[in-house]
């Protein structure tokens, strides 16, 4: 009889309590990456914009640095620069990708902390970022108006790749990093 029971109880189609529940796509990629922490990744770019060249004669290494529940932090080293560090976030409003640009020594750059929230339309393995409001007034005010349509991407495929990307109108930066080899 207890096994009855217990069979019929699983069959019943019920929503599943909130600890128990499904993932979102958010929360699942921000798992996949977490999975990566302590380990680096050696990159490349995989773009044609001329303008990237000088990235193709550096050495490109992400580093999946320090991880907690709600944020994990992705230094990006190009070459001997280790000013760039990618910080994702899970907050109430989402997924969130932030940029920390510094100085060789530690100050922040005046252009840093720029980024965006996750559109919403993103997986398990891939999730865009269009620039939010905050972003775009800082590179209004300087002077980068340009950079106000910024739409970044981060994709993920496992034990894979490990992709990088920043649109916009005549922009496209992409650095791949080879997951099946860490590096660190």
């Amino acid at each position: 009889m207890k096994r009855l029971f217990a069979a019929a109880l699983i069959a019943l189609p019920c929503a599943a309590p909130a600890q128990g529940a499904a993932p979102t796509p958010e929360q699942a990629f921000f798992a996949n990456l977490t999975a990566l922490c302590g380990q680096s990744f050696a990159g490349k770019r995989i773009s044609a914009d001329p303008q990237d060249a000088a990235f193709d004669d550096q050495p490109l290494v992400m580093r999946v640095a320090r991880c907690t529940a709600d944020e994990i932090r992705i230094p990006f080293s190009v070459g001997a620069d280790h000013s760039r560090t990618w910080i994702v976030r899970l907050t109430p409003k989402g997924l969130s990708l932030k940029h920390d640009h510094r100085h060789a020594d530690g100050s922040e750059d005046s252009l840093s902390r720029y980024g965006g929230t996750a559109d919403g339309a993103g997986s398990a393995t891939r999730q865009q970022f269009p620039a939010d409001a905050e972003t775009k007034a800082l590179f209004t005010a300087q002077n980068a108006t340009v950079s106000r349509t910024n739409v970044w991407a981060l994709e993920l495929h496992p034990e894979k790749t490990f992709l990088y990307e920043l649109k916009r109108h005549n922009r496209d930066f992409r650095v791949a990093f080879d997951l099946a080899r860490p590096i660190g």
